[in-house]
């Protein structure tokens, strides 16, 4: 291959950026959200439907880094204007920097971050709303493994057995979603801060109650609290992404 043919190769790769597969597998109609880095757009100016069964699939810079999450029960007129039960990002069906509303489950991403390895992992830290799963579409070139390429999976339920107190409730009265502990009781102990706010002060077990034990036990490969890095921080290279809600 000639220099200007390689050149052109890799100048087209790098113009395609990352892909990201979304996969709705809930059996309800979904509206997937992100929030990315300023200066980066996000997808589909940070919103679109997704129905039930339905795939697609979206392109990102390859410097993004941000979260996707899905909003659920949302009720959006003409416009894209309406609240949703959960991850509610101002009333709008494309969240234009803005966030979800927890709790809810955020699949995270910074890609190409240090030594050009993409970081990604879910965060259950301010509650739950439904399963996702993040598979890389291509494992490591790495031939040791280096970089894991590890699914990064919450494939549990968690509604249905949450703890009474930590509950979110639609105005139906069913249960949409599952609090952290520092979503529902906001004490320094509970978010890790202020005199809980390192790793070696901010720990559950000892906690009066260990309420991120039930997201952990359920989702093992989630962060289930602030300082949940080692068994829940996933690497990767030179692949996309597959999230599956469900």
């Amino acid at each position: 291959m000639g220099i200007t043919v390689y050149l052109v190769v890799c100048l087209l790769g790098a113009a395609l950026g990352k892909q990201f597969q979304f996969h709705n597998n809930l059996g309800q109609t979904i509206w997937v959200g992100s929030l990315g880095n300023a200066g980066v757009a996000a997808p589909n100016n940070g919103g679109f439907q997704l129905n039930a069964g339905a795939e697609e699939t979206v392109t990102t810079a390859d410097n993004w880094a941000g979260r996707f999450w899905a909003r659920t029960g949302c009720r959006f007129d003409g416009n894209g204007i309406g609240p949703c039960d959960t991850g509610d990002c101002g009333n709008k069906l494309q969240c234009a920097g803005a966030g979800g509303v927890p709790p809810v489950s955020l699949a995270e991403f910074t890609l190409n971050g240090y030594g050009g390895v993409d970081y990604y992992d879910l965060s259950l830290v301010d509650g739950f709303n439904v399963p996702v799963q993040v598979i890389p579409l291509t494992k490591s070139v790495d031939p040791n493994n280096k970089y894991g390429c590890g699914s990064a999976t919450c494939t549990a339920y968690l509604n249905n057995n949450c703890p009474n107190e930590l509950r979110e409730t639609n105005s139906a009265g069913a249960t949409v979603g599952c609090k952290s502990a520092c979503l529902a009781f906001n004490t320094d102990q509970y978010c890790c801060r202020g005199n809980f706010g390192t790793p070696q002060t901010c720990t559950p077990s000892t906690w009066s109650q260990n309420y991120p034990a039930y997201f952990k036990n359920n989702c093992p490969g989630a962060y289930s609290y602030a300082y949940d890095d080692v068994s829940s921080t996933y690497t990767c290279q030179d692949s996309g992404y597959k999230i599956i809600f469900g």
